[in-house]
């Protein structure tokens, strides 16, 4: 593995530096209260177009399109470096990271030139319509349906866990267009207006008391052909695009996430029954535990850097990363709780164990979305160990055959 930049890397790097001391000067240190949603839409637009104005959006993306067609190597400098401030970026990911890739790889050249100028200025708020009640991970056993009807679609069906939906003014919607084909192959993709008729976004209550998810309901919505992604049928195909990008927005460790240095700090200030609770064997495994799991995360991912930065293609890293970032967030977190006993339920705003008690709440949260543990392993499992497939009886089956869970 390489830890260093090249001359021109470096460069870069230092320039970014230099543009985000005084860009993102507010947002040097965190904020003293979590932002309002409203007031975090707000400052997340004021952002992304700043970042747009000065060229550090679409980094990777073509020239024609508008972005700046420079490598990988850049863009991930720059989300580096933006990652040491805390400048509200959220509700951008999804668009950016996984919808807009989509809509100009599949796309025509007129949807690109309409819909990539304005999400990069955040003028527009993308989500990804996948997850159904009866298909989260089986992404193909969706039941949403679009009927052709002359030159548009119709759309029925239900989505959920849709992130920022109530703040979004388009998704990609993935529809089944053929119950007769077997479930990969009678898929299609859609760019839909979340303000159309028959379009109606629900809310889920957090425990965390926010409301980021949504459920999205369709009721005969109409869409142009001309807003379909790729050919009829070729849905699957277009949403590996759209997936490949989710591994790489998600597939490490969330920015801010706290790590073993957070929970090192709440033991140096805990005091127990026994004494400092630092001063417990088992506190200092489970410091130990964490503080294994965070360097063998950042190695894999330098891993996938180094990988990146000679040209080639990572291979399994962010699988592998998220598996661990997951599981490692939610038990470092549910210890720290147990640790400080009922003073994990009224904490100070600020703290290194609130911290920790807003990690337990959403940690769980992230074994599923982008992914299961279940889902990751099986890729783990068959593309990177070589071992059998799982059986997949339906495979071949035409989806009308198939009995829903």
């Amino acid at each position: 593995m390489d830890f260093n930049d090249t001359a021109a890397e470096a460069e870069f790097r230092a320039k970014v530096k230099a543009w985000l001391a005084e860009a993102a000067a507010e947002y040097l240190q965190p904020p003293a209260k979590p932002w309002a949603l409203e007031d975090f839409v707000t400052r997340s637009k004021a952002w992304q177009l700043k970042k747009f104005e000065a060229g550090y959006v679409g980094i990777t993306w073509p020239k024609a399109i508008g972005g700046q067609g420079l490598t990988p190597m850049h863009q991930i400098i720059f989300n580096q470096e933006e990652s040491r401030t805390f400048v509200p970026t959220g509700l951008y990911s999804i668009g950016l990271g996984m919808c807009i890739p989509t809509v100009f790889t599949h796309g025509s050249p007129e949807i690109a030139a309409r819909y990539v100028p304005k999400a990069l200025r955040g003028e527009e708020v993308w989500c990804q319509l996948f997850s159904e009640p009866v298909a989260g991970s089986d992404l193909a056993s969706i039941r949403t349906k679009a009927v052709k009807d002359g030159d548009e679609w119709v759309i029925n069906g239900q989505k959920v866990w849709t992130s920022f939906a109530h703040k979004s003014d388009f998704g990609i919607v993935v529809t089944r267009t053929d119950f007769d084909a077997p479930k990969h192959k009678g898929l299609t993709m859609f760019i839909v207006d979340m303000h159309a008729p028959g379009m109606e976004v629900r809310p889920i209550k957090q425990m965390s008391g926010g409301s980021d998810f949504n459920e999205v309901f369709f009721t005969d919505v109409r869409v142009k052909d001309t807003h379909r992604l790729g050919e009829v049928g070729e849905g699957w195909k277009v949403s590996l695009t759209t997936l490949m990008h989710e591994r790489l927005a998600v597939g490490g460790k969330p920015r801010n996430a706290p790590g073993y240095q957070t929970l090192l700090n709440v033991a140096n200030s805990l005091e127990t029954d026994t004494g400092p609770a630092i001063q417990q064997t088992d506190v200092r495994n489970r410091i130990a535990d964490t503080y294994i799991a965070d360097e063998g995360i950042r190695l894999t991912q330098m891993r996938a850097l180094s990988a990146l930065s000679r040209g080639q293609i990572p291979g399994p890293e962010q699988s592998i990363s998220k598996v661990v970032v997951a599981k490692t967030l939610q038990d470092m977190s549910a210890f720290a709780l147990d640790l400080a006993e009922s003073a994990g339920f009224a904490v100070e705003p600020g703290s290194d164990l609130e911290k920790l008690q807003g990690s337990y709440m959403w940690s769980a949260g992230l074994r599923i979305a982008g992914g299961t543990d279940e889902i990751l392993r099986n890729i783990i499992a068959e593309r990177v160990l070589g071992l059998p497939g799982d059986l997949r009886p339906d495979k071949d089956t035409p989806f009308s055959q198939l009995k829903p869970l």
